[in-house]
C-alpha cells in the first residue's frame, strides 16, 4: 500500500513538473529569446512580434474613451496596481469625458505569478500582456505593445498617456488642459528633453553603446515617466516602428519614431506640469501638475484622497 502511494505521489509530481514546463514554454517562448539577447544593438523591433495573451474588457467602438492611460507594470506589482485602481487610475468621468487606465505587463518565468496575473485580469479586466519576459530592458517592447493595442483595439479614443507605476497622475488637471488645448492630431507632450546625450558609461542603468546608437545626441523626446499624445500618433508610430533601430530606452525610441514622422514635441501648458522627479506634496501644488515621480503606494493613497477632498477649495493665486 505504501509503495502504491509512493508511486502515485511520484506520478503526480512528475505530471505537475511537466505541466509547469509546458506552461512556461507556451507563455514565454518569445520572451526568453528577448531576455537572453545580450547584444541589444542587434535587435530590431518587429511589429506583431509575439501575440497578446491578455486583453482588457473594453469595446472602444461602443464607448470611446477620451483618455487611455497605459501604465507600465510588472507581474509582481499587484498591490501597486490595486492602489492605482483606487486612486488616479480608477475609471471615471471628468468634464463629461471617459478616462480609463490599463496596465502593460510582460510575462514571468514563475507559473504561480502568471496564474495570479490571469486571475487579476479576469477580475479587473484592465491588463494588456504579450509573451515577452518582463524586464527593464524590454521596456521598449512593453511600450510598443501598448501602442499596438491602441492602434488595433482603441483608435476611437482621443488621447493616450504612457506612464509608470510609481507616478502620481492628476487626471483632473490633465483632462482640463487637453480640453483647453483642443489639438487632436499629431500632438505629443510631456517633460521635454531637447538636447540629451547617450550615456556611454557601462555602469549606468541608461548605458547605450555606440553600436546601439552611434550618434552623439538623441532626438527630442519626452521623459518616459509620463507623456501624452493624440491617438493618431499611436498608429503613426506603430506603422513606422519597423524602420527604426531598436533602442532599449523606450522614451528615446519613441523620440526616434517622432523624428522620423516629423512630429514636434509641445508643452502642454505655459508652466511646467510634468515632473520626472518627485515633488513635495501639498493639495494646492498638486492641483496644478500632471505628474510627479517616485510616489510610493501608501503616499499615492494619501495624496489622491487629499487632492479630491480639496477640489472645491481655493488656493493662493489660484
Amino acid at each position: 500500500m505504501a509503495s502504491k502511494r509512493l508511486r502515485k505521489k511520484i506520478f503526480l509530481t512528475t505530471a505537475l513538473v511537466f505541466a509547469g514546463l509546458c506552461f512556461l514554454i507556451k507563455w514565454t517562448s518569445v520572451g526568453i529569446c528577448l531576455f537572453c539577447q545580450t547584444k541589444s544593438e542587434d535587435i530590431f523591433l518587429k511589429r506583431d512580434s509575439g501575440h497578446f495573451l491578455l486583453l482588457p474588457h473594453l469595446d472602444c467602438s461602443q464607448n470611446p474613451p477620451f483618455l487611455v492611460a497605459l501604465v507600465t507594470s510588472s507581474p509582481t506589482q499587484l498591490k501597486v496596481r490595486v492602489v492605482i485602481r483606487k486612486t488616479w487610475g480608477k475609471k471615471k468621468i471628468i468634464a463629461n469625458k471617459l478616462i480609463v487606465t490599463y496596465f502593460l505587463l510582460g510575462t514571468t518565468l514563475n507559473p504561480e505569478a502568471q496564474v495570479a496575473v490571469i486571475n487579476e485580469s479576469l477580475k479587473y479586466g484592465d491588463i494588456i500582456q504579450k509573451n515577452f519576459i518582463d524586464a527593464y530592458y524590454n521596456l521598449t517592447l512593453k511600450t510598443m505593445m501598448g501602442i499596438e493595442w491602441i492602434h488595433k483595439f482603441c483608435p476611437q479614443s482621443s488621447f493616450v498617456m504612457k506612464t509608470d507605476s510609481d507616478v502620481f497622475v492628476n487626471t483632473y488637471y490633465l483632462t482640463e488642459l487637453l480640453l483647453k488645448r483642443n489639438q487632436n492630431t499629431r500632438f505629443f507632450t510631456g517633460f521635454l528633453k531637447l538636447n540629451e546625450h547617450p550615456i556611454r558609461q557601462m555602469s549606468s542603468k541608461w548605458y547605450v553603446s555606440k553600436n546601439e546608437y552611434p550618434r552623439n545626441t538623441y532626438p527630442p523626446f519626452c521623459s518616459g515617466t509620463g507623456y501624452v499624445f493624440s491617438t493618431d500618433v499611436a498608429s503613426l508610430v506603430y506603422n513606422i516602428s519597423d524602420n527604426i533601430p531598436f533602442v532599449k530606452l523606450e522614451d528615446v525610441f519613441i523620440g526616434l519614431c517622432l523624428a522620423e514622422l516629423n512630429i514636434k514635441l509641445e508643452n502642454l501648458n505655459s508652466k511646467q506640469t510634468f515632473f520626472p522627479e518627485g515633488l513635495e506634496f501639498s493639495p494646492c501644488r498638486f492641483k496644478k501638475i500632471v505628474t510627479s515621480h517616485f510616489v510610493r503606494p501608501h503616499e499615492l493613497l494619501i495624496y489622491w484622497n487629499a487632492l479630491e477632498r480639496s477640489m472645491d477649495e481655493k488656493c493662493p493665486g489660484g
